[in-house]
Formats: structure tokens, C-alpha cells, sequence
């Protein structure tokens, strides 16, 4: 069996006309195993990195990493570009919701299903970082309002933007038209839809996920008060199925403050493989390359 699989896919319109779809990754009965194929995409006329991401449901960020000889701001017709539709899970219980912050993805899992639902997501700017936690979801909103904090307020009135006490439900509202509230803390986090897509995929809310606007309907209907929720910060998930292949897939690490964390990543995990022969240079130089996608390290006996 192919576990690196590429589907060569052909679309009659640009992609940069199509909104993001829904579509269930089947788990593998081995969970070792990678999760969902890796495509490639011919660009024509029209498309662009923002309308590919969107339709396909991978973060701009990660198609960048995944197609380092690429320009991606400049497609071209004929152009062949990989979207890194594959992956490891997060360590993390497979159920609810799961999101990694390193890899900028929000996985659910539905109770009672061999499947997950991955999208891509907008997470907290540096000096607003989204923080790692356990909880669950606290209040289910459709057209919130929205009620800034002082701090962001400040924000926005450094750059000339006054706004108001609150915002109203509506087009302007950076919330969209669904927010799902977390228990964490005083209830600050939200995960939530936006007015701007193109943030979906970056570093830039106040904390807040944001997600896009048919992707945030799509999960409200899914879930309700009480789900759990758990946020992680994974750059490096390693995982080894039942045949005793080990896969990597690197990510640019963050620091709880958002930052790059340039500390060296911890290979402890990969101890064993390097015992039994893994050249480390070449392990620390697969890692380092942060392409976004399962690769294949090693085998250990079985």
C-alpha cells in the first residue's frame, strides 16, 4: 500500500471562485499511520494562493512550507503545487475538538466515528498568543456581538480605528455569524467565524480561533455546550504504526508568547531509531526543513 498517495487534480473554474468544502479523513484502522493524501493542484488562469488554501482547507502558511522552490504569491497557469493534505495526528485524546497550535489546524472528531475533520485556522497574534489548555465549550452564539477589551480598544485606536463598546451582529462584526465560547479562563477565547477570510490560516486575532465562515457554520451544527476542547503546541508529532515505521512532521515551533522558538526541538522521542543506526544529522536536517508533511524517518524492528 502507497502511504504517500498524490492525486493529480484538474478543476474546469479557479479556485479562488470556490469556498472552502467539507470533507471527512477516514482514520486508519493502524492510528500510526499518516491521515489523509497528499494532491497536487495544476494552477490556471485565475487561481491564487488565498483561493487555494480556502478551497482546499489547508493554511497559506503550510502550502508555503510544503513548496519551498515555489513562489506561491505568483502562480501561473501549468504551475504544479503540492497541498499538504496529509498529516499526523496531534497527541492529544481523539475526541471533540483538537486544535494545534504549530500547524495552525482545528481536528474534530465526531463521538462514535472512524473519521476527523480537519480545518485550517487563525490563532493569536505574537503578544496575544492563543494559550494551550484543556476545556470545553461554554456558550454556543449565532450573530454574536461583540465587546471588545480595553486592551484591544487601545489597539485599535493607535491605528486611528475607534471602536465601539460593542459591535453589533452583522457584516462588520470580526466574529461572523458563529462563535462557540471556551470555558478557559473568564471565557476570553472564542472559537469563531470572521468578515476577513483572508485571516484564516495566519498569526494575527487577539487570541481568539478563527475559522472560515463555512467552516464555522458547518461545526456549529456539530457541537454544543460541553464539548471538549483541547489546544496544543506541537511543532514536531512523531508517530510509528503497527509495521514499525517511524513518520515526522515538522512544523515552525512557537513559543507560549507566539514567538518563533528557536530552542533546539526535542528528539527524545527518536531516541531508539537513532540507536539503531538513523543518522542524526540527517533526522535534525528533516526536521529543520518544517515542510508541513509526514516523512518517513526509519523502521524499528517489530
Amino acid at each position: 500500500m502507497k502511504l504517500f498517495s498524490a492525486i493529480l487534480l484538474g478543476l474546469l473554474l479557479p479556485l479562488s471562485l470556490a469556498q472552502a468544502a467539507v470533507r471527512p479523513l477516514p482514520l486508519p484502522a493502524n492510528k500510526g499511520q499518516p491521515v489523509g493524501q497528499i494532491l497536487i493542484h495544476t494552477a490556471q488562469e485565475g487561481d491564487t494562493l488565498a483561493g487555494l488554501a480556502r478551497y482546499y482547507g489547508v493554511s497559506p502558511i503550510l502550502m508555503m512550507a510544503a513548496n519551498p522552490e515555489q513562489d506561491l504569491l505568483l502562480l501561473r497557469p501549468g504551475d504544479r503545487i503540492m497541498i499538504p493534505n496529509q498529516m499526523l495526528l496531534p497527541r492529544a485524546e481523539t475526541q471533540g475538538i483538537v486544535i494545534n497550535l504549530a500547524e495552525l489546524r482545528l481536528y474534530y472528531y465526531p463521538n462514535n466515528e472512524d473519521q476527523v475533520y480537519v480545518f485550517p485556522i487563525g490563532i493569536g497574534r505574537v503578544g496575544r498568543a492563543t494559550p494551550e489548555m484543556v476545556t470545553s465549550i461554554s456558550q454556543m452564539r449565532e450573530n454574536p456581538t461583540w465587546t471588545p477589551t480595553t486592551t484591544t480598544r487601545r489597539e485599535y485606536a493607535a491605528k486611528g480605528i475607534p471602536l465601539p463598546a460593542v459591535v453589533p451582529a452583522g457584516p462588520d462584526n470580526p466574529l461572523g455569524e458563529y462563535a462557540m465560547r471556551l470555558a478557559y479562563g473568564s471565557g476570553e477565547y472564542l472559537i469563531h467565524g470572521t468578515n476577513d477570510p483572508l485571516d484564516v490560516g495566519l498569526r494575527s486575532s487577539a487570541g481568539c480561533i478563527r475559522m472560515y465562515p463555512e467552516h464555522v457554520e458547518w461545526l456549529f451544527t456539530q457541537v454544543d455546550k460541553g464539548t471538549r476542547v483541547q489546544i496544543v503546541n506541537q511543532s514536531l508529532k512523531v508517530s510509528t504504526d503497527e509495521y514499525g515505521q517511524t513518520f515526522v512532521e515538522s512544523h515552525e515551533p512557537l513559543t507560549p508568547e507566539g514567538r518563533v522558538d528557536t530552542r533546539p526541538v526535542d528528539i527524545s522521542e527518536l531516541e531508539p531509531l537513532l540507536q539503531n543506526g538513523l543518522d542524526r544529522s540527517t533526522l535534525e536536517h528533516i526536521i529543520s526543513q518544517q515542510q508541513a508533511t509526514p516523512q518517513l524517518v526509519g523502521q524499528s524492528q517489530y
